[in-house]
């Protein structure tokens, strides 16, 4: 499949997605649910949030949510930083980032969908935050300038990108040097057979193009991060010989060394 097929796809599935949060319902890998109910047929985007986290967003941006993992956890966000949430759909880990960073931070999403953008605008409306801005835009070329962001998190998303290389030297780019790169994804540990590769609607679901975890890591160092490391959090049996899990994903922009040498210090 060509890089703009799948892109066509992806934002198709989750302006779907988005249209029926808004219409009440719930979007899953499965189909839908209906917003009261109490069971999720999705054991990868269900059950991700604690009940205080949920209380803190819109209904509409939890039904919204097609995440595998709770990235504000992980990534121990700090009063004053700046957060990029790369794929930000609905908005609910940019409106969780945003209240724990507090009105001196700042908290931006990025998506390509608009039927996403127009639901994460009203979410953030109905939030009442002042330091939460949506952008639109791929996340293989981000709207922001060189060393401008604290702290990047993304919630099953990288998975659906399919230059992944790009997007991980795009976000070292943003990143200030110190810099944290957390983001929950799907991750394989063994062969995940041709088929399934090149089956779209897998890849919208988060499966197909997952990444084995070696190879995760070789990226992220090819991009430049140090200190990886990659945490199960869940393990997904399918019908292929590879095993899925959910996974923590971090790593950090290294600081540059300082020099002491005699021509660079007093």
């Amino acid at each position: 499949m060509s890089a703009e097929n799948l892109k066509d796809v992806v934002r198709e599935k989750y302006g779907e997605a988005a249209l029926r949060a808004r219409a009440g319902e719930r979007s899953s890998c499965c189909g839908s649910a209906a917003a009261g109910a109490v069971a999720c047929c999705d054991p990868i985007t269900s059950n991700l949030y604690e009940a205080a986290q949920e209380s803190e967003v819109p209904d509409a941006a939890l039904r919204a949510s097609l995440g595998c993992g709770n990235p504000t956890a992980l990534a121990e966000l700090k009063p004053g930083e700046t957060v990029l949430d790369l794929g930000s759909g609905g908005g609910i880990d940019v409106i969780l980032s945003a209240r724990r960073v507090g009105p001196t931070g700042k908290a931006y999403g990025l998506d390509m969908t608009d039927e996403m953008l127009a639901l994460a605008e009203e979410n953030k409306r109905k939030s009442g935050l002042g330091n939460v801005e949506f952008l639109k835009g791929d996340i293989e070329q981000i709207p922001l300038p060189d060393n401008s962001v604290d702290v990047i998190i993304s919630n099953c998303v990288i998975n659906l990108a399919a230059d992944k290389d790009r997007v991980l030297k795009e976000a070292f780019r943003v990143l200030k040097p110190g810099g944290r790169f957390a983001v929950s994804d799907v991750v394989v540990r063994g062969r995940v057979p041709e088929a399934v590769r090149k089956n779209m609607e897998l890849w919208v679901g988060c499966v197909a193009g997952a990444l084995g975890d070696y190879e995760y890591v070789a990226k992220l160092a090819k991009a430049g991060f140090a200190d990886i490391d990659i945490e199960a959090t869940r393990e997904h049996k399918l019908d292929v010989d590879g095993t899925f899990i959910s996974a923590f994903v971090r790593a950090t922009k290294a600081a540059p060394a300082s020099c002491c040498s005699s021509s660079c210090c007093a």
